[in-house]
């Protein structure tokens, strides 16, 4: 996913009765018994344990159906995404443990600072048995840059791009670019047939269309309204990836539909979208919730209007914010109050030093103390202050989290207020003018397809489209140097800086991290349970236990 044009994710309501209970914990001084239980039951791991055997069928849960399983249509959901990373394959390869490897090219090496050149694959062949050919990729990735694709944002120091050998690919770069080689483990880098696209024109990536990809399973059926039906690529070109799985439907529901479902037994697994309701999975015999790194992370977004345009106010409400109490509340003890915008997934390199950089933020506490209170009101001043709207449109999280932030408010001596917003409007706040001119704050979870810091921070620069109150010449100096730093030491020092020039202004104050979370029958393994599941073909790794 584009960080600068996110797939957005509304998630469904979950009952609010069930939320008012969770939020009587919000005030507490520790998580509560639930909480602390459904976390304890909770493995945390990159990937679960390796299958021993094949599995002849699964049926896998989803929040909803795809709107197209063509991933470079602007139109294509997280859904989409989820599914289709079986079927298609990119240059690189996002792994379970969020690091970057070969994916359709071999290898890539820069030959110097602005010449990037890959070595492709020379028995790859797409689901119909045609190989993949150079002619295959340059389309591939002129099609990908083209304006208006949902990942054109990723190729902006991308001066031209080239067949140089029989099996070699060069990108000529406007500056050395390392976060463009994690963009092509992400929709950035897919690979589709240009035959089987161009023949479909405008109905490519509908239900009446094949696919035009070459990953270890393909596509099998697309029912409207019903299912999608997955199956094994009998002649997959690289047989020791071959999917343990033969055939894999897809179904969407409710929390509650979901939940219910892998109770039965009537579904295999799921990867959990509204982590809160994994909190009657934990403890459910026969079942296995697996948490694992991810970049999603829920923050305040902060539009501009009113008195939160003074970053003094900012600062001052995230060190109010009880973050402990909104994850008990509205995740049921299963997110991480959390001091970034992008969670540890992004630590596809150099983690001890991301981790440690990360451990000396300040400013945002997971329950405020008193000294983090006083500390607020000294940064407010005895100056008198706008009161805040808070936009919620009425979801559990978002409604907790605006709840939250008014109680923070109120705690420093700030009049705040929530202004309802249709769920189906509500997400038009990163391109609508006129809806963010109706609030000071959105609340949005938000996650990136690098594995890397300064694929997020990018989001800080002047230019962004995503954060409007932020403007720093040497910030944006700090993002090019970033990007341009191809040595992953060099690189990972340049982040840490960028996080912590963003930690100090805020644009977006941070709060909760959303492990990806996923559950399993007690029968299956081997899938991900990092957020790598989005671009890893995950469902390949799916078998039995013995």
């Amino acid at each position: 996913m584009s960080a600068s044009s996110p797939r957005h994710r509304i998630p469904a309501a979950a009952a609010l009765c069930a939320v008012a209970a969770l939020c009587a914990a919000c005030g507490g001084s520790g998580p509560s018994g639930a909480a602390a239980d459904a976390k304890a039951n909770v493995k945390l791991v990159d990937a679960t344990p390796v299958a021993a055997g094949q599995l002849d069928r699964a049926t896998w849960l989803v929040a909803k159906e795809p709107t197209n399983l063509d991933l470079s249509n602007a139109d294509a959901n997280d859904q989409s995404d989820l599914v289709m990373a079986n079927v298609c394959e990119r240059l690189n390869q996002l792994r379970p443990d969020m690091s970057v490897g070969p994916g359709l090219a071999a290898k890539y090496e820069w030959k110097t600072p602005t010449q990037l050149v890959f070595t492709l694959r020379d028995n790859a062949t797409f689901h119909d048995g045609a190989p993949v050919t150079m002619d295959d990729v340059v389309w591939s990735m002129r099609r990908n840059a083209t304006d208006g694709n949902a990942e054109a944002d990723e190729f902006p120091n991308v001066a031209s791009f080239a067949q140089t050998g029989p099996h070699e690919l060069t990108f000529t770069m406007k500056q050395p670019d390392a976060v463009f080689v994690e963009a092509l483990a992400g929709d950035a880098g897919l690979i589709q047939e240009r035959k089987v696209v161009e023949a479909q024109g405008k109905a490519f990536g509908t239900p009446s269309s094949p696919d035009a990809c070459s990953g270890p399973l393909q596509l099998k059926e697309w029912k409207p309204g019903t299912s999608i039906v997955l199956t094994r690529a009998e002649h997959y070109w690289d047989p020791a990836r071959a999917s343990k799985v033969e055939e894999v439907t897809f179904k969407w529901a409710a929390d509650d539909a979901i939940v219910n479902s892998l109770v039965t037994g009537s579904a295999q697994g799921a990867y959990i979208d509204n982590i809160a309701s994994a909190s009657r999975l934990v403890k459910t015999p026969g079942i296995t919730v697996s948490q694992g790194p991810d970049t999603r992370v829920w923050s305040y977004l902060v539009t501009g209007r009113g008195g939160l345009a003074d970053p003094a106010v900012r600062k001052a409400l995230s060190l109010a914010v009880d973050r402990d109490g909104v994850n008990r509340a509205a995740f049921a003890g299963l997110g991480q109050p959390w001091k970034e915008p992008v969670g540890s997934g992004a630590w596809g390199y150099e983690k001890a030093a991301f981790q440690s950089a990360y451990d000396q933020l300040a400013g945002s506490p997971a329950k405020p103390s008193d000294a983090d209170i006083a500390e607020a009101k000294k940064l407010l001043g005895a100056g008198s202050h706008q009161p805040i709207v808070v936009a919620s449109d009425g979801s559990s999280i978002r409604d907790t989290l605006a709840n939250a932030l008014v109680a923070a408010a109120q705690r420093i001596g700030l009049q705040a207020s929530i202004t309802q917003i249709p769920t189906v409007q509500y997400g038009d706040f990163y391109d609508n003018t006129d809806l963010r001119a109706r609030a000071d704050v959105y609340m949005d979870d938000y996650f990136v397809s690098k594995s890397d810091p300064v694929g997020f921070y990018k989001n800080g620069a002047s230019s962004s489209k995503v954060q409007w109150v932020f403007k720093d010449p040497a910030y944006d100096q700090l993002v090019l140097d970033g990007r341009a730093a191809l040595d992953d030491a060099a690189r990972a020092k340049i982040a840490v800086q960028l996080a912590r020039r963003w930690s100090d202004a805020k644009p977006w104050i941070s709060a909760i991290l959303s492990p990806s979370t996923v559950a399993l029958s007690g029968k299956v393994t081997g899938v991900p349970a990092s957020g790598a599941y989005r671009y890893y073909p995950w469902a390949a790794d799916l078998g039995t236990k013995g």
